[in-house]
């Protein structure tokens, strides 16, 4: 059987963490006169600005890259996860997996979807595969990620 292996996308989240500092900068700037600190909408789109400012250079160091390889033929998924400050590595055994299931993160109304599987552990640990805000292709797509649960899921079934 072949070995499934994905990467998630590095330039996607270096893309949405320029966007979130930049929206943190403009919105600092735009309201930085609000005077004092009573709380107004001035002061409220200054505080928003900084927390965006805070949350996209945060997310801009924090950038990696993870991996997943499922191998059938051993019966186990290894996950790797880079970043600049770190590496950490997780082996699962299928037979530490009960379930498969579906996460969902995001908001319908402004069409921001992330999809992804979550492991049930024997010990009651839920692990969530293919992380929301890695951007993994197919991620924002509820259908192919009932796919890949299918797919994982048969192969837990064999021996």
């Amino acid at each position: 059987m072949n070995i499934w292996e994905t990467e998630s996308s590095p330039a996607k989240q270096i893309f949405a963490a320029i966007l979130c500092t930049l929206a943190g900068v403009l919105l600092g700037y735009k309201f930085r006169n609000f005077g004092s600190f009573h709380i107004n909408n001035t002061t409220a789109g200054f505080l928003l600005g900084v927390l965006l400012l805070f949350i996209g250079l945060l997310s801009l160091i924090t950038i990696g890259r993870q991996v997943v390889i499922i191998n059938p033929d051993n019966r186990f998924i290894f996950v790797e996860d880079k970043n600049i400050f770190r590496t950490r590595s997780r082996k699962i055994l299928f037979n530490e997996i009960t379930d498969v299931g579906i996460g969902y993160l995001g908001k319908r109304s402004n069409f921001v979807n992330f999809y992804y599987l979550i492991l049930f552990m024997e010990s009651g640990e839920e692990y969530s595969l293919f992380a929301p805000g890695r951007f993994y292709k197919g991620s924002s797509n509820k259908a192919t990620v009932e796919g890949w649960r299918l797919r994982l899921q048969d192969y837990l079934k064999q021996d």
